[in-house]
């Protein structure tokens, strides 16, 4: 999927529905500031329903051509609000089948980033929502993938992004990512540590605070003198990791982790914090892989 130039393009699930562009938004803003072309990834009749309210179904043996041309005039209507929103941005387009996340992760192959919208829906209806795309998609996507949630939550000014540090090589590649994102944006950082109290407590726990303030300061050290621009304000908070994260990223323009730290288990691909924050959420979230032996699965 590397362009003959060598850019490797942003993918951008899209949705049929015209009232659902946000997603498709953030992809194209993105596109158009990293100077990187956007591919515009449509799964027929699987990924987000397929028809509009008060279309009538057609005849089983009509179903493939009839999702073909949903799927087809939903990327020819995404590819004119591009046009429309960052004309300078390149637009390529794929009608691809199969099940969501796996076409996706297929697609996630040589791309920048992945991009996909996503619903706050009772646990029962995410089981066949949004959700069912969003985790595995991240569990095992080899770059970083964005979940741009409906509908378009407030941010704050001055503009800021949040990022998950526990010290893990996940949190340091997510502390990467936020640090190029908050200077393409002229964004501050708001690095946090959370220190969640083992049930047991600690003999220590003055000793254990300064602990964190040291990992924190160590996996940010060097940062500010690559992005001197970038204002960055880094804390240790005690209290359960995803409430913290959620809350503090309540009017952030996103919030970044890592897709597992410190307190996953070997091959767990896919944290309870990062899991956690994807449902809870209200603002962009961008879950950032490692790579080699600790990254995704290829």
């Amino acid at each position: 999927m590397v362009g003959a130039d060598g850019r490797r393009p942003i993918v951008v699930g899209v949705d049929p529905d015209p009232a659902k562009r946000l997603a498709l938004a953030w992809a194209a803003d993105e596109a158009d500031r990293r100077g990187l072309p956007l591919r515009l990834v449509h799964v027929r009749g699987v990924l987000f329903g397929g028809y509009r309210q008060g279309e009538a179904r057609p005849a089983w043996e009509q179903w493939g051509q009839a999702l073909r041309t949903v799927g087809e005039r939903a990327l020819d209507e995404a590819a004119a609000f591009v046009g429309s929103r960052r004309p300078a941005v390149e637009v390529s387009a794929t009608l691809a089948d199969g099940e969501p996340a796996w076409a996706l992760r297929e697609e996630a192959q040589g791309a920048a980033m992945v991009v996909v919208g996503s619903w706050h829906l009772s646990t029962r209806r995410e089981l066949f929502g949004s959700a069912s795309v969003a985790l595995p998609l991240t569990a095992h996507a080899p770059c970083p993938v964005v979940v741009v949630p409906e509908p378009e939550h407030v941010t704050q000014q001055p503009a800021y992004f949040v990022v998950g540090v526990d010290g893990s090589p996940h949190s340091t590649a997510a502390v990467d990512l936020v640090f190029e994102e908050a200077a393409l944006r002229g964004a501050a950082v708001r690095t946090l540590y959370v220190w969640h109290p083992p049930l047991l407590g600690v003999l220590d726990e003055g000793a254990a605070i300064r602990e964190c303030r040291r990992v924190l300061s160590e996996t940010v050290a060097g940062r500010t003198a690559t992005h001197p621009e970038v204002e960055l304000h880094h804390e240790v908070v005690r209290g359960h990791p995803v409430r913290v994260l959620t809350e503090a990223s309540e009017h952030a323009l996103g919030l970044v982790v890592g897709t597992r730290g410190r307190g996953g288990f070997a091959g767990m691909l896919l944290g309870s914090v990062s899991q956690g924050v994807l449902h809870h959420a209200r603002c962009p979230v961008i879950t950032v892989p490692t790579r080699g032996p600790d990254g995704p699965a290829p």
